[in-house]
């Protein structure tokens, strides 16, 4: 790279947008320095010719978040970045979604994109960042990439759109969009929301459009600085006599894709791709990764012609048709919720565990949240492809799909206040053939609602294919693997019967219009609202109560300057009460809230009693249940709350002359009093003859 620096900058949301090169990672292929506001993100790129065949594009792109960026040292032992946190793989993941489409479709040379994250103001987006300066870095590189993509995040606040809002925005947003695209079409949306109306979705993407274009030719301004000639690309070459040759065994391949039944179509198109294979590596020396590649190519040939010209999809369904749907609850005895959802050969386990305030999830440094409460899990076995793999850690994908479903779910759960329990949710896809996340959404939520949890509303989910060529296009509702492996678009909408809560398009092509999003949102909407249909036949509402097995929690607000009673001299006030009541209690000092846990529902009110009896005041004229603690000769203490005496005068004790205290009340009994007077000094002065007085009262004229 030149040692000249090249910077170019546009205006776009009330900020400054830089593009920057020349100065920093010159041994890399290309990199990019691109800051807006404090936010500062280093992008870099680098290309490695192909040494050996191979049917993919190996392309790696990695995210990472140096915790100096924000001022911060690493937590734990070791005191340096390790492995990705969850967050650093879903920007990643952001990023190679919407470079990926641009690259020469039959490329096999290795790309590996890096974006560093050197200054963070914990207010504005890296993802946006990251996404626009891969894109430059690779513009301005020798790669072989058809950019720009530009990028830009939306949020919503009492109904209007905002640009490039910062996390302070977020905060009072009912929206969180980001948006890629180029020429005026849209390549990739990841959306949550707080069930919106899909024309009001709409409304969104359209602002988008327009600033992704200022965030484009950004770009081109700086790409036009270089003269970087785009290097020849290594492919994958397939002669036109072996392409001619497996070209001849179409109609099996046609018949055997079109087979209904995955495993069936699975048997017979992996009979005759042997079959095939066979011969031509024998009649094509060394030509195994040419073979595999004719065989895909015409595969695919085959499917999207069929599709285009007929309608009529490989398991024999319509475009709008869904495939069968059954929905199970209780499935699993000793779970707090669980579901089974099946879809066609798409199926998942869905269980929900209700915890304690103990069991939130720590975030990451660099995120805002210091902790969840909701957390969903989504786990992709081999065996539900019918593959043979080990089982390792979550893959990228895994939490992909997971990160898609928790937002799905997330706008309908209570607020802590009002459901007071750590909510985690796991999907194990026992089955997959398409649209396995969607599957999730669906199983969690009646999953939830088996579980007790009072959601809002219901969600489901439901993605959208399509196969488009030469102007004619078709939408395929609820996608099959295949038709995701050979169609252009996966685009996944999950809501409500009141909007859309969570959107994910992937593409395989450049872009799609505006319009064909609206027409995606009005067949999603159909097909979601005939879903929630199926799930209310089977459960309409949660449970009224949660599982025995879940653990019985109560949150109970108190004043911040009682938090220190309640702990007592070195502990000895909740130790008491929790030896007492065999339950659990956690003081979050920040709220000002008591949360109390155990296993038996009784225990905890007990638990709850005793510290609102910590933090209540005494009231002048009210009787109390006390316990008698001392015995003196002009009365006795009474404890009417915990850690409040008073004094029950003898005069107090009856109606007639005592002549010994102890001819009335003993220590340890429990008896109501009255309080008759509270003096200047706070001395509580209590009646036994007065609060029976008006307790009989109180019974007589409920008789």
């Amino acid at each position: 790279m030149s040692d000249t620096v090249i910077r170019e900058s546009i205006e776009i949301g009330g900020k400054t947008l830089t593009l920057e090169t020349g100065h920093l990672a010159k041994q890399a292929n290309s990199s990019v320095l691109v800051s807006y506001a404090d936010t500062v993100v280093l992008v870099t790129t680098i290309l490695k010719k192909a040494n050996e065949q191979r049917d993919f594009l190996p392309l790696l792109v990695e995210y990472r978040e140096q915790m100096y960026a924000a001022g911060k040292i690493p937590g734990g032992y070791i005191k340096r970045e390790g492995k990705p946190h969850d967050r650093e793989i879903l920007m990643s993941r952001g990023i190679d979604r919407a470079i990926r489409p641009r690259f020469p479709q039959n490329m096999i040379d290795e790309v590996e994109v890096i974006a560093f994250l050197l200054s963070y103001d914990m207010e504005n987006d890296p993802l946006t960042l990251g996404i626009i300066g891969a894109s430059a870095a690779l513009m301005i590189s020798e790669i072989p990439f058809d950019g720009p993509i530009g990028a830009v995040k939306l949020g919503r606040i009492n109904g209007n759109y905002v640009l490039n809002p910062t996390n302070t925005d977020m905060a009072q947003s009912d929206v969180d969009i980001l948006l890629t695209g180029s020429n005026n079409e849209i390549n990739m949306i990841e959306f949550w929301g707080k069930e919106i109306p899909e024309n009001e979705v709409l409304t969104g993407i359209k602002t988008g459009l327009a600033h992704i274009a200022k965030t484009e030719e950004l770009q081109r301004k700086f790409a036009a600085n270089f003269n970087k000639e785009k290097v020849d690309y290594t492919k994958i070459i397939v002669s036109q006599e072996l392409y001619n040759d497996i070209e001849a065994y179409a109609d099996r391949l046609s018949d055997a894709i079109f087979c209904e039944g995955k495993l069936d179509r699975k048997v017979q198109l992996s009979a005759i791709e042997e079959e095939i294979s066979n011969l031509m590596n024998e009649k094509y020396p060394d030509s195994e990764i040419a073979v595999k590649q004719a065989l895909m190519d015409i595969e695919e040939k085959i499917f999207r012609s069929r599709v285009l010209e007929t309608g009529k999809r490989p398991d024999g369904r319509s475009e709008k048709d869904i495939r069968p749907i059954t929905c199970e609850i209780s499935v699993l005895p000793r779970t707090h919720g669980s579901a089974l959802f099946t879809r066609g050969e798409t199926q998942a386990l869905v269980a929900t565990t209700l915890g304690t305030k103990g069991d939130v999830q720590k975030l990451s440094e660099m995120e805002l949240e210091e902790e969840k409460r909701f957390i969903l899990h989504y786990n992709f076995p081999p065996f539900s492809t019918g593959e043979l793999k080990p089982l390792r850690g979550p893959s990228r994908r895994e939490l992909g799909h997971g990160n898609l479903s928790e937002k799905a779910i997330k706008s309908v759960i209570p607020p802590e206040n009002d459901f007071p329990y750590t909510i985690r949710v796991v999907s194990d896809i026992l089955e997959s053939n398409g649209s396995s996340s969607m599957a999730t959404v669906c199983g969690a939520t009646l999953s939830l609602m088996d579980a007790g949890v009072p959601i809002e509303n219901m969600v489901a989910g439901i993605s959208t294919g399509l196969v488009e060529e030469n102007g004619k296009y078709r939408l395929l509702t609820d996608i099959l693997g295949l038709e995701d492996h050979f169609g252009d678009m996966d685009f996944k909408v999950a809501g409500t019967d009141r909007g859309i809560t969570a959107i994910q398009l992937d593409l395989k092509r450049k872009g799609i219009k505006l319009e064909l999003i609206e027409e995606t949102f009005e067949r999603a909407k159909e097909s979601r609202l005939a879903i929630l249909e199926k799930m209310r036949a089977v459960i309409s509402k949660p449970r009224s109560t949660v599982s025995r097995y879940a653990p019985k929690v109560a949150i109970v607000p108190v004043p911040h300057e009682k938090i220190g009673i309640i702990i007592g001299p070195g502990g000895k006030m909740i130790h008491k009460i929790m030896e007492e009541t065999d339950t659990n209690l956690e003081i979050d000092d920040k709220n000002s809230t008591v949360t109390i846990s155990g296993t038996d529902e009784k225990n905890v009110k007990d638990a709850k009693d005793m510290v609102l009896g910590l933090v209540e005041e005494v009231k002048r004229g009210k009787i109390y249940r006390g316990k008698v603690v001392k015995i003196v000769n002009f009365g006795a203490f009474v404890e009417v709350l915990p850690g409040k005496e008073g004094l029950l005068h003898i005069s107090e004790l009856a109606n007639r002359r005592v002549a010994e205290v102890k001819d009335v009340v003993n220590e340890g009994d429990i008896i109501p009093v009255k309080v008759i007077d509270i003096d200047n000094q706070g001395r509580i002065k209590l009646s036994l003859k007065r609060a029976k007085e008006e307790l009989e009262e109180n019974n007589k004229r409920t008789e």
